[in-house]
């Protein structure tokens, strides 16, 4: 089995007035929140209470934070089944999205659509599609429908590197290209589709230079250091708004839990323990969290207090969607479409 080796350690490059101070610290911020609900998620999910399969991010968290802090409110944003980071760092409703795990009332999709399926209108989350490759479409067709408005919205899809084997990628970036519409293609690249690596699916590890031809900015970045991942994002998205077109951004980075579920892959055999603690060791929040402490842009107190409250408020979240209701029988078939 083959695996990328990554032996240097994250450098957080930060030069003086580049970044607000405030923002960098937001990074974090938003970081951990994502870990520590997708944690909680990974604790809770044994009890069978959440019906619903669970695809976690941990690993991926700085891809979310660095994209989307980026982004404004009313911009739009298309994930994929593995989008609860997006959707957190999106500025969506958190309780409404653990309701919706729980299949409750209060959840994001009236608990109907589950982990796979999140909405949140009010912050530009149009929807998350558990067909692989299913929100870039419709993310290259809101951009189409900002155009016609006039309305200077970004749209962007999120989507992993199975998507790279799906024509509508080749098809949308193409049609992007050919309107000069503002959207943006970032591929989280963590390696695995299911079960299989990279190196099993496709011919080569370039999937960066796919779209050359089709001559629009693109960008390799590595996606567990989300100052990197947040610098190409916004010119990226600067591009998009100021009618330059489409962007694609692929971003390193990987998943630490297996495909669905709380395990981690190596008791099935598809990877190896070592593989798996190597990318541990490159934890884009704890390493993150250290660059912090040792630039003095946040204190071991400061860090303390707020981690404190993260904990106070997750555990309020899970208890709000756990004491929600679920549909009455009767209510079941209630905003479907049939």
């Amino acid at each position: 089995m083959k695996s990328i080796k990554v032996t240097s350690p994250i450098v957080f490059s930060v030069c003086r007035g580049d970044i607000p101070k405030e923002l960098l610290r937001e990074f974090y911020r938003t970081m951990f929140w994502i870990q520590k609900v997708e944690l909680k998620i990974n604790e809770l999910y044994h009890e069978d209470e959440m019906k619903t399969p669970v695809h976690l991010c941990l690993g991926q968290e700085a891809v979310a934070a660095g994209v989307c802090l980026n982004l404004n409110a009313n911009d739009y944003v298309f994930t994929n089944h593995r989008g609860h980071g997006h959707y957190i760092a999106k500025g969506g409703n958190i309780k409404a999205m653990v309701a919706e795990f729980y299949n409750r009332e209060t959840g994001c999709s009236r608990g109907r659509g589950g982990s796979m399926h999140l909405v949140d209108t009010a912050v530009g989350l149009l929807g998350s599609s558990s067909i692989v490759g299913g929100g870039i479409p419709l993310a290259t067709g809101a951009a189409l429908a900002s155009v016609l408005r006039k309305d200077n919205r970004v749209s962007l899809a999120f989507f992993g590197d199975a998507a790279i084997e799906e024509g509508v990628i080749y098809e949308s970036i193409n049609f992007a290209m050919l309107k000069k519409l503002p959207v943006v293609y970032v591929c989280e690249n963590n390696l695995y589709s299911v079960f299989s690596h990279l190196s099993k699916r496709q011919a080569q590890d370039d999937i960066y230079r796919r779209f050359i031809g089709l001559d629009i900015p693109i960008y390799r970045v590595d996606g567990n250091n989300v100052v990197a991942v947040y610098r190409a994002a916004k010119k990226a998205i600067a591009q998009a708004r100021d009618g330059g077109g489409p962007s694609f951004i692929e971003c390193r980075t990987y998943r630490l839990k297996d495909h669905h579920g709380t395990g981690s892959g190596v008791e099935v055999g598809y990877r190896s323990q070592e593989e798996v603690d190597e990318w541990v060791a490159r934890c884009p929040v704890k390493n993150y969290e250290r660059f912090l402490l040792e630039q003095r842009l946040l204190t071991a107190v400061e860090i303390k207090q707020f981690t404190d409250a993260v904990d106070r408020e997750v555990e309020g979240v899970f208890n709000f969607a756990h004491a929600s209701p679920l549909p009455r029988e009767d209510e079941v078939l209630d905003y479907l479409y049939q």
